[in-house]
């Protein structure tokens, strides 16, 4: 929303959470934390890797494809087709528009006639993320102490690849004779007085609005306003859930984004602590919310529960795919996610072939839902008809490699 850049704190228990992209304190997004369009760059798929994916040569063999809701899979494709950039997804896409609003029926007819499946060689691992919804205030007091910062006047960004890890922005902080030096982390940040805050929040609700990556604000007097992704400190993030449970803090069953928010807010004392382990800080601008959901970082606008992020290094903005989620983690989680889904959206988190981060809406209910989100994936691409025999563009499918 990252895109909205937000992403999940499911647990990062075993294998591998975003936002969060969402929220797992494992991902961070999106989803999701997401950037703004103009702060990611355009996907740039790898080359291809062996062995190839096997095809599959029939929709009857995606597991839940019968019992799918196709209406509303089409109404989501229709909605963010366009940002593809592949031709022959663009002309699937001008056929879906075409259509309109069609019956169960013609658009279920709509995609086995237009698409043919590809699926992964191995499973990964899907999170959830969401826009959430926080109390703000003007002014700090005792409670809402932890002010939301803008794009700090001092930071300035080198292009990718001058830094010590490759792929990997450099982020700096400039001195007043204009030398520099790499910007602090979350903790060194927190020493610094805030200037001109746009607001202040809870601190266990700010450290969830970093990981979402955006969100909306709500004010005593009645206003409502969408904080929006607007730079980070350039550090790696670094997921709570499991750091949380070998200390002790939590058990694996519950480290879900809603048990690790109720900790830091009853344990202020050590809380602050507990999320400088995360080092990753993100910054932020204010608009005034509209009641739509956010849009992800391919610039369309996500829709609940059809919106995925992904890692742009081996997925296409726009690619339409099957997610085949299994055996959640988490207590009180879906046992399944079987549906049709667009990549829309990406976050820092978010890494590998096999890995999804599932938008899920606004609001409480939407993040309760998305904090339990921890399920093995399988994740199929669906080629459309007339692209090359293995992938867009002249790509192979791409067979994923295990968990993010």
């Amino acid at each position: 929303m990252r895109r909205l850049w937000a992403v999940v704190l499911a647990a990062g228990l075993g294998a591998a959470v975003v936002s969060g992209c969402a929220p797992t304190l494992e991902t961070e997004g999106r989803h999701a934390v997401y950037a703004p369009p103009s702060a990611v760059p355009p996907p740039t798929l790898r080359p291809p890797i062996a062995p190839r994916a096997p095809l599959i040569s029939s929709f009857a063999n995606l597991a839940g494809w019968a019992e799918e809701d196709h209406v509303a899979a089409l109404a989501a494709f229709q909605s963010g087709c366009i940002v593809s950039q592949d031709p022959a997804m663009r002309s699937a896409c001008s056929r879906a528009r075409a259509l309109g609003a069609v019956d169960e029926k013609g658009a279920r007819v709509f995609f086995e006639t237009n698409f043919r499946p590809a699926p992964a060689a191995h499973s990964g691992v899907l999170t959830g993320y969401f826009a959430p919804e926080y109390p703000a205030r003007s002014t700090p007091d005792a409670d809402f102490s932890a002010a939301v910062r803008p794009h700090p006047a001092d930071m300035t960004v080198l292009p990718s690849g001058q830094g010590d890890v490759p792929g990997r922005k450099l982020v700096r902080q400039v001195g007043d004779e204009g030398e520099s030096w790499v910007y602090p982390d979350r903790a060194g940040i927190e020493l610094i007085p805030p200037v001109e805050a746009l607001a202040y929040m809870r601190p266990e609700d700010l450290f969830f609005l970093q990981i979402q990556g955006s969100g909306i604000l709500d004010m005593p007097d009645g206003r409502r306003m969408r904080a929006v992704y607007a730079g980070d400190n350039g550090r790696p993030f670094v997921p709570l859930a499991s750091a949380m449970v070998r200390r002790g803090l939590l058990s694996a069953e519950q480290a879900s984004a809603t048990s690790i928010r109720t900790w830091l807010r009853q344990h202020r004392a050590d809380a602050q602590s507990v999320m400088d382990l995360n080092p990753r800080y993100v910054f932020f601008s204010l608009q005034v919310d509209d009641g739509t959901d956010p849009a992800g970082a391919s610039g369309v606008r996500l829709t609940a529960g059809r919106s995925v992020a992904v890692d742009p290094a081996y997925h296409a903005y726009g690619e339409l795919c099957w997610i085949d989620a299994v055996a959640p983690v988490l207590a009180g989680a879906p046992k399944t996610y079987r549906r049709l889904v667009l990549a829309l959206d990406t976050g820092s988190a978010i890494k590998g072939q096999a890995r999804a981060d599932l938008y899920l809406g606004r609001g409480d209910m939407a993040g309760l839902e998305a904090g339990r989100v921890r399920h093995t994936l399988t994740l199929v691409r669906l080629i459309p008809i007339g692209s090359t025999e293995l992938g867009y563009g002249g790509h192979e499918a791409i067979p994923a490699s295990g968990g993010g």
